[in-house]
C-alpha cells in the first residue's frame, strides 16, 4: 500500500536585499518540486523595502513581515503560524535544494515516530575553499560537516539550513526561542538545537533522522571563509551552548559535542599533521591548527557564555505559535511572475 503523501509547509527567512538573487532561486527551486509544497511562505524580517519587493515579484508565495521582535526566531515562529500543512519545512534565503528535497522528507517522515527530518548541507563557495579551513568545521558556515552520520540515521537536531519538522512539535512544545537566536548577520544560533532537544523531552521514544542521500546547496559568501569569521563564529557558537546548558542542562546540550570533541577533532587534527608531513600537503598544519584554534575559542565562548549573567531563564516558557504576531494582510497575491 503506498502511504498517502503529507502537506508539507515551506518557510524561508529573509533579512536583506543583498541577497534578493538567492532568494529568488531558492523559491524557483521549491516551485520545481516534485511533491508541490502546499504553500510557500517567505517571511521578511525587518526590512520594509525588501518586503514591498517580496510582494510585487513572487508569484504564488505568501509574503509576510515578522512584526515581531528582530531575529530568525520570530520570524520563522511567524511562519509557523501561517502555514497550514501538517508538516514544516524550513529553507535558508542562500540554500537552494534539489527537486525531490519535500519528496524525501515526506518519506522520512511517513513514520509516525519521527518527528523532523535535516537533509546534509553542502558549502557552495563564493570563492574557492580555504584550503586552511578544515571540513570537521564546515557547521562555521552552516553546513554538515566531516563526522556526521554517512547514511540515514538518528541525530539530535538537524542543521536549520535544510530541515523539517512536524506541526505537532510547535503546537505541543512551542516555537523558537527568540532569546538564542540569530539576528541578521550576528552570528549567534542554535535555535534549532533547542527546540529539537525540547520536543525530545515530550517524546523520548520518538526522534530526528539525517538524511545523508539528500543534499542542499549553501552559499558561503567571501567574508565567511576567513580567519575573522571563523573565529567570531566559534565563539559564539560557545555562547549559543552556554545559552542552551541553562535551558535543558549541559548534558543534554552537549550530548553531540562529546563524541565531536573527543572522538572527530583529534582524528581530524592527526590525519591533517599526517598530511602535511608525510603527504605534502602544504595546507595541512594550517588545518590542524585551525581544529585547535576552533576548539579553543569555542570552548573560551562556552566557558565565559556559562560564567556571565545572562536573559535566558529555564523557567521561561517557549513562544507558542498562537501568540505569533501574524498580520493577514500581508499575503502576497496576484503577483507578476518571477524574472528569469
Amino acid at each position: 500500500m503506498i502511504p498517502a503523501r503529507q502537506c508539507i509547509s515551506v518557510i524561508i527567512c529573509a533579512y536583506s536585499l543583498d541577497r534578493w538573487e538567492l532568494l529568488l532561486a531558492a523559491v524557483r527551486a521549491l516551485q520545481a518540486q516534485t511533491l508541490p509544497a502546499k504553500e510557500i511562505i517567505v517571511v521578511i524580517d525587518h526590512h520594509p523595502a525588501l518586503f514591498t519587493q517580496a510582494k510585487t515579484l513572487l508569484p504564488g508565495v505568501i509574503v509576510l513581515e515578522n512584526n515581531a521582535k528582530q531575529g530568525l526566531s520570530n520570524a520563522r515562529n511567524t511562519g509557523i503560524a501561517a502555514a497550514q500543512g501538517e508538516l514544516i519545512a524550513f529553507l535558508d534565503d542562500d540554500a537552494c535544494p534539489p527537486p525531490l528535497w519535500l519528496e524525501e522528507f515526506d518519506r522520512a517522515l511517513q513514520p509516525a515516530t519521527i518527528l523532523g527530518a535535516g537533509s546534509a548541507v553542502v558549502p557552495a563557495w563564493q570563492q574557492q575553499r580555504p584550503g586552511w579551513f578544515p571540513a570537521e568545521f564546515y557547521w562555521v558556515v552552516g553546513c554538515s560537516y566531516l563526522g556526521m552520520p554517512t547514511v540515514p540515521a538518528e541525530i539530535r537536531n538537524p542543521i536549520g539550513a535544510s530541515m523539517c519538522i512536524r506541526r505537532k512539535v510547535f503546537e505541543e512544545v512551542g516555537g523558537f526561542r527568540s532569546e538564542i537566536g540569530r539576528i541578521g548577520t550576528r552570528p549567534i544560533g542554535c535555535e534549532e538545537t533547542e527546540l529539537c532537544i525540547r520536543a525530545r523531552q515530550q517524546w523520548p521514544l520518538q526522534s530526528f533522522r539525517f538524511l545523508p542521500s539528500v543534499s542542499v546547496s549553501h552559499v558561503v559568501p567571501a567574508h565567511r571563509a576567513t580567519w575573522s569569521y571563523f573565529f567570531a563564529r566559534c565563539y559564539a557558537e560557545g555562547l549559543s551552548k552556554a545559552g542552551i546548558s541553562r535551558l535543558v542542562g549541559s548534558k543534554a546540550s552537549l550530548s553531540t559535542e562529546n563524541n565531536y570533541t573527543f572522538r572527530t577533532l583529534p582524528q581530524g587534527f592527526l590525519r591533517n599533521l599526517h598530511q602535511a608531513l608525510f603527504k605534502r600537503d602544504r595546507w595541512g598544519l594550517a588545518r590542524a591548527a585551525a581544529i585547535v584554534l576552533g576548539l579553543t575559542i569555542t570552548t573560551l565562548g562556552y566557558v565565559i557564555g556559562i560564567c556571565s549573567p545572562t536573559t535566558i531563564h529555564p523557567n521561561r516558557r517557549a513562544p507558542a505559535i498562537a501568540d505569533s504576531n501574524l498580520l493577514w494582510q500581508n499575503h502576497s497575491t496576484g503577483n507578476p511572475g518571477i524574472p528569469s
